[in-house]
């Protein structure tokens, strides 16, 4: 099944997929589906301080029998508790119960606080410091990366989003921006076309790949992620479900199957977007309504 390791630009190596703990909440339950997923072979686990769940990562560590050195363990920053990333930091590989994490991210620009070059500075200093071995972004568009590329003297190694085809128009810029530096593109929710927007433009070409291929439509998805460059972040509670996102790294999709998930993805976004569009149109209108009715009542009057 090659998920290759992915070389990163502070040298180190990062399996291609990860088993994320984003919607495990705690407790015995995610420590429990984290063992499972070392049972299925993912190695790279992918938690967040916002997460709530550190903790159940380092118990599940630990009583796998693994060696810290066997996996990858990326969390991140995301300002919670007012705490600052020097302070946060410590707290996370507390909770993990280890002296590092492999990869450090902050979760959101709007947490690069005062700015970001001021927090990219903390960033650095928690690799000077030896917490983590790699830092990164999350959410940061091509604005956000060439204000933090300006003044960085250690280049993110990887920078983590929302990746599937009802959004890759609008995030193909980042996309490419992250290719051109050496930035390693994480793809999160890369299944949601499935999950939240079923029935849509991507069936018809996600079912004939798969029925050609002998695949799942989960499976052909997860492929075109890879195909794109992406490191794929996913989660299942469902064992079987895990082994078929390791069988989709043999997955090899043509130029031709990639396009037409491109171009229906592209439609899907489309319509999407009206869809928002639309929703937002009619609050306004109701917004409106309602504040006429209230003038009304009141006898108050409305000028143009």
């Amino acid at each position: 099944m090659p998920w290759d390791l992915v070389t990163l630009n502070s040298g180190y190596v990062m399996p291609s997929i990860a088993y994320g703990t984003w919607t495990l909440g705690n407790g015995q339950g995610p420590i429990d589906q984290i063992a499972q997923a070392f049972d299925t072979n993912y190695y790279h686990i992918d938690t967040a301080q916002g997460y709530g769940n550190e903790g159940e990562v380092g118990i599940a560590l630990h009583e796998s029998g693994l060696s810290r050195g066997d996996v990858f363990i990326t969390t991140k920053y995301s300002g919670y508790d007012g705490l600052d990333i020097p302070t946060a930091i410590r707290n996370s590989v507390n909770n993990i119960d280890t002296p590092y994490v492999d990869l450090y991210l902050i979760h959101n620009p709007r947490l690069a606080v005062p700015d970001i070059p001021t927090a990219w500075a903390e960033m650095e200093k928690v690799v000077e410091d030896g917490l983590a071995k790699s830092i990164g972004v999350s959410n940061f568009g091509v604005k956000d990366l060439e204000i933090l590329l300006a003044s960085a003297k250690i280049k993110p190694a990887a920078n983590q989003i929302l990746l599937h085809p009802y959004v890759y128009m609008q995030q193909a810029p980042i996309v490419k921006y992250a290719a051109e530096h050496d930035i390693v593109i994480e793809a999160y929710s890369a299944l949601q076309p499935l999950t939240k927007e079923p029935s849509g433009p991507l069936d018809a070409p996600l079912n004939e790949i798969a029925t050609r291929l002998g695949a799942t439509t989960d499976q052909v998805l997860l492929a075109w992620t890879k195909a794109k460059g992406a490191i794929i972040v996913t989660t299942s509670s469902k064992k079987t479900r895990l082994e078929g996102y390791q069988d989709a790294g043999d997955i090899e999709l043509s130029k031709e199957d990639i396009a037409a998930i491109d171009a229906a993805g592209a439609l899907g976004e489309r319509r999407i977007a009206t869809r928002i569009g639309l929703r937002k149109f009619g609050i306004w209108v109701l917004v409106g309504v309602v504040i006429l009715g209230l003038c009304s009542y009141f006898g108050l009057r409305v000028d143009r």
